[in-house]
């Protein structure tokens, strides 16, 4: 089952979601803001958010480059490095791999329980599903701090994916107390381990195209945690309206920043 149909399906599946953002920028490009910045910040992101966000991104990373270099490893790297070269760096990552993987638990943790009350559903979703977002018109649908697709992303990829993959990581690192390591449970948590981190990295390869070169100002969000005030109304208006009219503050972690300059009327 891993090496007929996990690991090869698996490993298309990854293929094609980097040919598919590949693609994607090639023809459409990053998404830029239509009108002028003012100068005017909004904090998106606090100090503490971003620690969580980086740490456990980092530790996802390193993950997914071990855990891809082990599994297909054989198949794509070894004929090009020699049975030795790739017998050590297999050992090597490993390791890294084991010693990571309780640092993604803890993070994944604190990550879901920071960001899970902003994305929980809300009405305009449904809105922003059924026009993709707005991804093939001009203009994106309204939404509020995060849209419906960065949802799915949070619920499909972090928080069921996520958990899947760290419950199932827990047992081969045999971190389970209490449970019989035999080799039958060893052999179907590392089925479901490889499955759904196969699934995890190629739905989250189009979050870090969106985040970093897909979207203009997406990337300076998360390492300042501040965007500008055009970028929160064209990409987050419900967000920015909220802002405006004084629901949720500009500015979470200091003192208040500038005022925030009235809703323009959109179409």
């Amino acid at each position: 089952v891993r090496n007929r149909v996990i690991l090869p399906y698996g490993g298309a599946l990854v293929l094609i979601a980097l040919l598919a953002v590949a693609i994607f920028y090639f023809t459409k490009g990053s998404l830029k803001l239509h009108a002028p910045e003012t100068g005017r910040k909004i904090e998106r992101f606090t100090p503490f958010e971003r620690a969580a966000h980086w740490v456990n991104a980092a530790a996802f990373v390193l993950l997914a480059v071990s855990g891809l270099v082990m599994a297909l490893g054989q198949y794509v790297l070894r004929p090009v490095i020699g049975a030795t070269l790739f017998g050590w760096l297999t050992y090597a990552l490993k390791n890294v791999h084991n010693f990571v993987g309780p640092l993604f638990a803890v993070s994944l943790v604190i990550v879901i329980a920071t960001f899970v009350r902003d994305n929980l559903p809300r009405r305009e979703d449904w809105a922003w599903l059924v026009h993709f977002g707005g991804l093939f018109g001009d203009r994106e649908v309204p939404s509020h701090r995060f849209n419906a697709g960065e949802k799915i992303i949070f619920w499909a990829g972090v928080f069921v994916l996520g958990l899947v993959v760290v419950g199932s990581g827990l047992v081969l690192d045999k971190l389970v107390p209490g449970l019989e390591y035999l080799r039958a449970q060893m052999q179907l948590a590392h089925m479901i381990h490889a499955s759904a981190a196969l699934l995890m990295v190629a739905l989250f390869i189009g979050h870090i195209y969106m985040g970093t070169v897909g979207t203009e100002g997406a990337y300076r969000a998360m390492k300042t945690g501040y965007v500008d005030e055009t970028w929160a109304r064209e990409h987050h208006l419900l967000w920015y309206e909220d802002i405006q009219a004084g629901r949720i503050p500009a500015e979470r972690s200091a003192p208040a920043a500038q005022p925030v300059a009235p809703v323009r009327a959109t179409t």
